[in-house]
């Protein structure tokens, strides 16, 4: 049940945490569920995430939502492993070697488990076939085949060169080889003649010899055009021998790949291209060295398979699914999410300075591995790396894979690569990001929307219920057990909570960030087991989150320090007029400390603006200086409403020489200046935080349990008095989570936490004085604050008009000056 908060007075110890009933445990087991069971508070997200991985369509993809910590790859893991298991597992792909182009390998599609029998068939047939196809050619039946043609062949050479050399003979001619080829040359006695003796024959007997040596030679140039074709011939035969041979042993080395994958239709036209090429390119296992050297080991143990001369016929592994191995469909989660590593790669290697590649060195990414499940991905990453988005989008856009490198996409490439089928695409992408980069993706991609439609939204906390609580406790255990800790004792469990509850900033909730919890409760069972404890207690917790808090604090400190030795001049005694103790937090990573700020007011007449100072020199942010024009317009509208706004006024943070953001400080600001125009003092014993409205309602901001803390330290530093406080606006009382130095001293009388609901609250409060109502007359009491500001506000109207009328006075009453 809700308590009543009563404004204008000191809070109850009570109220400054929450308060952790336990007994909603009794007779409940805990810790026996694992972390991702474990998960509380987020059913919605957890929801969708299991209709995404559910619904067939293939736009439903999923963005996981949510501050990092809070256990979204944990959930979206658990959830689509568990839906995995129930789905078919995916085809197996691989890429053979297209005969026709080689450029274009060819991708063929698998039953589960068959990519890797397929190539282990495939290197089996190339080690097989070299060691029978060079055996085949050095077969006795195969040599006696070839010296049968030979024979032919030099029978039929010699059959046309004997018919010449016997008419040669006839006319005392004689065929002779020289070194620039056949010649036809004249005999005598069987010996040809020399030339000097040629010379010294009769003209009538050389021209006779002459006449007989150009018909042998007509005859000799027809008997030599005939060889060519003799050879040719010889070379046919030769060929359709060897041709055949190879034919024997490759038709009965394949026997057995045929029917090993004769259900396979697909894998029979490739088959038939390998059987074709195997033959076409016999003489490649004919080769030195191919089958004859085996090294140390026998001849039958070489894996001829991996000579760069039999890659054509190797079988290029992209995806295997072994159905004994791995039930169901894949989960692949890529941490590194570049191009080549989200759709593949063409790998080159380099031979003497020129690179080259071939199907065997396509290699296969995280959509490939993914394909017929699921792939889980950091959006963060996947923006950060370049062409990787756009070549998500446009695979889930296109149904398929298709490889593309960056040296491809900027037209750098001068290298010979490859145009790979692209692979059919079949999975559920799952982004992992914060909640701006989804929004950001929604405003300005228009292709996210359509492609994304599915959001799980991780909630930050959740609300501390009977039902709740059990549950936290549940997961408090559950990551003890996950991280093999101690576990918590009922004392421990609840300091844990409220931890919690400061970490969701607010009383009511507990915070769902399981890395700070996690940290929390690994640094406690450290301090655990080091004091020997069998148990994470209430002290180890402690222990664990000021040791953080003292880690983190150098700078608290030194704020601290510059406030203690009046380097920053902050009062916690004593009264001024037109100066308050303000409130701000400073974020420095994740370690957040409050600190007060000095803030002072100054008025005089004027014309109606209330000058903000961090505005003017443009350190204040928007936020900020919307706060100050609010305040403008309260006291515009609420007091001497009947005379122009007649005063000057400034605002400003003593001692703030950065950036100054935000407007829980108007509040503050707004009390000044009051106690600046009724010239009452504030008691600077007390701090304020809090935004105000236009209607003097005080406004809830955050970091309240910071502030409160940072003012607390300098007061405790100086001596508590008893007297000191801060007031804050009623409406964060729920967000109350303070640290026990806090509690402790508030239980003791020694500090007081007030909360307000309206300007007129808190500037009573401050001043000692009433803050005063209109009457049925409409004035406030004349010494009240109220009726101190209208009656100074209204001085500054009649002094501005006499000073008007007494510089101009033909221009009346009410003259402007300028």
């Amino acid at each position: 049940m809700t308590k009543v908060i009563k404004t204008g007075v000191p809070l109850d110890a009570s109220l400054l945490c929450a308060s952790i009933d336990l007994s909603v445990l009794d007779g409940k087991p805990a810790g026996g569920k694992t972390l991702p069971g474990a998960l509380m508070g987020q059913e919605r997200a957890l929801d969708a995430i299991r209709m995404a991985a559910k619904i067939p369509h293939e736009d439903f993809n999923l963005f996981v939502l949510g501050n990092q910590g809070y256990g979204r790859h944990t959930a979206v893991s658990a959830i689509l492993e568990e839906e995995a298991q129930q789905r078919p597992v995916p085809s197996d792909w691989v890429y053979v070697n297209n005969f026709d182009t080689p450029d274009k390998p060819q991708a063929i599609e698998l039953p589960p488990g068959l990519a890797l029998s397929l190539k282990q068939a495939m290197d089996a047939l190339i080690d097989n076939l070299a060691n029978d196809i060079p055996a085949l050619f050095e077969s006795e039946s195969y040599q006696n085949q070839r010296r049968k043609l030979e024979q032919e062949f030099g029978e039929t050479n010699e059959n046309a060169f004997s018919g010449l050399i016997e008419e040669t003979k006839k006319n005392e001619l004689a065929l002779l080889r020289t070194p620039m080829g056949f010649a036809i040359a004249p005999t005598k006695d069987g010996k040809p003649i020399k030339a000097e003796d040629f010379e010294a024959l009769p003209v009538d007997q050389q021209e006779a010899i002459n006449r007989k040596i150009e018909a042998a030679n007509e005859k000799l140039e027809a008997v030599l055009k005939e060889i060519p074709k003799y050879e040719k011939a010889h070379r046919r035969t030769i060929e359709l021998l060897n041709k055949s041979m190879a034919e024997q042993g490759v038709d009965e080395a394949m026997l057995p790949i045929y029917a090993q994958f004769e259900k396979i239709t697909i894998l029979k036209s490739y088959f038939d291209a390998v059987h074709a090429d195997l033959i076409e390119n016999a003489e490649l296992f004919l080769k030195d060295g191919s089958a004859a050297q085996a090294g140390p080991f026998p001849v039958a143990t070489t894996k001829h398979y991996k000579e760069p001369q039999f890659r054509r016929y190797t079988v290029n592994v992209m995806v295997s699914n072994t159905p004994d191995g791995h039930r169901g469909a894949p989960v692949e989660v890529e941490y590194l999410p570049t191009l080549a590593n989200l759709i593949g790669r063409v790998e080159h290697l380099s031979e003497m300075g020129v690179l080259f590649t071939d199907f065997t060195m396509i290699k296969p990414g995280a959509l490939h591995r993914a394909n017929g499940g699921y792939l889980i991905l950091d959006v963060r990453q996947l923006l950060s790396e370049p062409f990787a988005w756009d070549a998500l989008k446009r695979c889930l856009k296109s149904g398929q894979i298709s490889i593309v490198s960056a040296a491809e996409r900027f037209s750098l490439a001068t290298t010979t690569s490859l145009e790979p089928d692209p692979i059919p695409l079949n999975l559920r992408i799952a982004l992992v990001g914060e909640r701006s980069l989804y929004y950001l993706l929604m405003a300005y991609d228009p292709e996210f929307a359509p492609l994304f439609k599915m959001q799980a939204d991780f909630n930050d906390g959740v609300f501390l219920t009977e039902e709740t609580v059990p549950q936290y406790v549940e997961l408090v255990h559950s990551i003890a057990k996950d991280k093999s800790l101690l576990s918590p004792d009922p004392a421990g469990l609840q300091r844990l909570i409220i931890e919690g509850t400061r970490l969701a900033d607010d009383s009511q909730k507990v915070s769902l960030d399981l890395g700070r919890l996690s940290d929390i409760l690994r640094e406690a069972n450290y301090w655990a087991v080091a004091a020997g404890n069998k148990t994470i207690t209430a002290e180890d917790i402690d222990r664990a989150v000021a040791e953080a808090e003292t880690r983190a604090g150098r700078m608290r400190e030194l704020t601290q320090e510059a406030i203690s030795r009046e380097t920053l001049l902050i009062e916690t005694t004593g009264a001024a007029v037109g100066q308050i103790n303000a409130l701000s937090v400073l974020e420095l990573g994740n370690y957040r400390f409050g600190r007060p700020s000095l803030v002072s007011a100054r008025a005089r007449m004027g014309r109606g603006k209330v000058v903000d100072i961090e505005r003017e020199v443009e350190l204040g942010g928007p936020l900020h200086s919307k706060g100050v024009l609010i305040l403008s317009g309260y006291l515009a509208t609420h007091y001497a409403l009947d005379t122009p706004m007649s005063l000057w006024a400034s605002i400003v943070f003593e001692q703030s020489y950065g950036g100054i953001d935000g407007d829980s400080a108007s509040a503050a600001e707004l009390f000044a200046l009051l106690s600046t125009l009724a010239d009452v003092p504030i008691s600077q014993a007390f701090a304020v935080t809090g935004s105000v409205n236009q209607q003097g309602r005080i406004q809830p901001i955050g970091g309240v349990n910071e502030k409160i803390e940072g003012f607390f330290d300098v007061c405790a530093g100086r001596g508590l008095t008893g007297n000191q406080g801060v007031l804050i606006p009623d409406t964060n009382v729920k967000h109350l989570a303070l640290r026990s130095r806090v509690i402790d001293a508030v239980r003791a009388d020694r500090f007081k936490i007030i909360p307000i609901a309206t300007i007129d609250e808190g500037i009573a409060l401050l001043t000692s004085r009433k803050a005063g109502k209109r009457s049925k007359k409409g004035a406030f009491p004349a010494t009240s604050v109220n009726g101190l500001v209208e009656a100074r506000l209204r001085s500054f109207a009649e002094g501005l008009r006499s000073f008007g009328a007494m510089v101009d006075p033909g221009k009346g009453n009410g003259a402007a000056v300028k």
